[in-house]
């Protein structure tokens, strides 16, 4: 299917080291000056890293500092227990009023022994609708 190909390359090898080879000269000459450089201005280098490092930890602490994010501010809700338990027997009440109506509606339907194709989406609605019904009170308690 696929011939395999042979490399006769010397494992040696890397794209590292041709690159050296290749620019070698360049490198050099770029160390020759570096160390010239240092050789001729010792004191003038030694106080320009000390310089950076001082720039660079004043730095550090005021300008790249990481600041907390504020919190947003939440609005207090007033606590109104009366209204809310109203509400929430309310709601219950009523939840419970049409979950007793569409188990009855399903009851009927499924009571029959042919569906026909309004029957069988009627029943897909009324079991989607008790669904989203008892959602609030299958959520799992904190």
């Amino acid at each position: 299917m696929f011939k395999k190909i042979h490399s006769n390359r010397d494992p040696k090898d890397t794209v590292l080291t041709e690159l050296r080879k290749e620019f070698a000269v360049y490198f050099g000459k770029a160390g020759d000056s570096g160390r010239s450089l240092v050789n001729l201005y010792p004191k003038f280098i030694f106080g320009t890293m000390i310089m950076l490092l001082l720039v660079s930890t004043g730095l550090s602490f005021t300008v790249f500092r990481r600041h907390e994010p504020v919190p947003a501010k939440v609005p207090q809700r007033t606590m109104k227990p009366v209204d809310d338990g109203f509400n929430a027997i309310w709601q219950a009440g009523s939840a419970l009023k049409e979950t007793i109506r569409l188990k009855k509606q399903v009851d009927s339907i499924t009571a029959k022994k042919i569906l026909t194709k309004t029957d069988s989406t009627a029943l897909v609605n009324d079991l989607d609708r008790l669904r989203l019904i008892n959602q609030p009170f299958n959520k799992p308690k904190k």
